[in-house]
C-alpha cells in the first residue's frame, strides 16, 4: 500500500501542473481531453494504479467510459491515462513492489506433532537436570535454631517464579509457573523434588508416575 500511495503522490504532482499535457504535441488529440471537455467518446484506455473489483488488477490497462474515469477513477487517482509517462511510472513502482514481496520472509507455522516432540524433549531435559539455587542464610534463625540437625533457613524463600526464571537461565527451557506444583515456597536449604505438570500428550519416562524437577538450595 505504501507504493500505491507513493505512486499517487507522484501522479498528483504531475497532473497538478498546468502545462503537464501541453508538453506533448499530440496531447490535444488524447481521449482524456475530449472526456474533460464533455465530448462523447466510446472508451478510454487507462492504467489502474490499484486493483479494482470487476475491472482489473493494479498495473493493468483497461478500457472505461469517459464519465467513469473523469468522475470516479481520476479524482481518486485509481487510474491514469495510458500514455508513456504514466505507463513508465506504474511499471517502475510495480517492479519495486514485486521485488520487496519476493524478499518478504514467510513465517512457517510448526505442526502440532513437531510441537509435541519439542515439548517432550524439553520435559525429559528437566527430568534429568539438577537445578541449583544459591541463597543467603537467615543468620537470626540460624542462631536460634533448636537443634543442629535442623536445616538452616534462607533469607528469602524460593518461589515458583524464581524456579521458572532459573530453569530458563540454567537449562534454557521455558516453562510457566502453572507447570510448577509448589504448595509453599522452599524456605530451608536442602534438596527437593518439585513436581511438574505437563499435558497428558507428553508421555512420562518409564517407571515414573509424575514429572519431577530436582532442586538443590544451597548457600553462597
Amino acid at each position: 500500500m505504501a507504493h500505491v500511495a507513493q505512486s499517487r503522490n507522484v501522479i498528483r504532482h504531475v497532473v497538478s501542473r498546468g502545462t503537464a499535457f501541453r508538453k506533448y504535441e499530440n496531447a490535444i488529440h488524447h481521449p482524456l481531453l475530449f472526456a474533460c471537455q464533455g465530448v462523447r467518446y466510446r472508451k478510454l484506455e487507462v492504467i489502474l494504479t490499484t486493483g479494482i473489483e470487476k475491472l482489473g488488477k493494479g498495473g493493468e490497462t483497461v478500457k472505461v467510459a469517459p464519465g467513469y474515469f473523469r468522475n470516479h477513477l481520476m479524482p481518486k487517482l485509481l487510474a491514469v491515462p495510458n500514455i508513456d509517462k504514466y505507463a513508465h511510472l506504474i511499471r517502475e513502482q510495480r517492479k519495486m513492489r514485486n521485488y520487496e514481496e519476493k524478499e518478504e520472509v514467510k513465517v512457517v507455522h510448526k505442526s502440532s506433532e513437531v510441537q509435541t516432540k519439542e515439548f517432550e524433549k524439553a520435559a525429559k531435559r528437566l527430568a534429568n537436570a539438577n537445578l541449583v539455587l544459591r541463597k543467603l542464610i537467615d543468620k537470626e534463625k540460624f542462631k536460634n535454631r533448636s537443634s543442629k540437625e535442623d536445616k538452616p533457613d534462607v533469607q528469602t524463600p524460593v518461589t515458583k517464579e524464581e524456579i521458572v526464571s532459573e530453569v530458563a537461565r540454567q537449562l534454557c527451557v521455558k516453562i510457566d509457573p502453572d507447570n510448577v506444583v509448589l504448595t509453599e515456597p522452599l524456605a530451608t536449604f536442602g534438596e527437593y523434588e518439585v513436581p511438574l505438570k505437563f499435558p497428558k500428550t507428553i508421555p512420562l519416562p518409564p517407571g515414573t508416575v509424575q514429572w519431577i524437577l530436582k532442586v538443590k538450595v544451597r548457600g553462597h
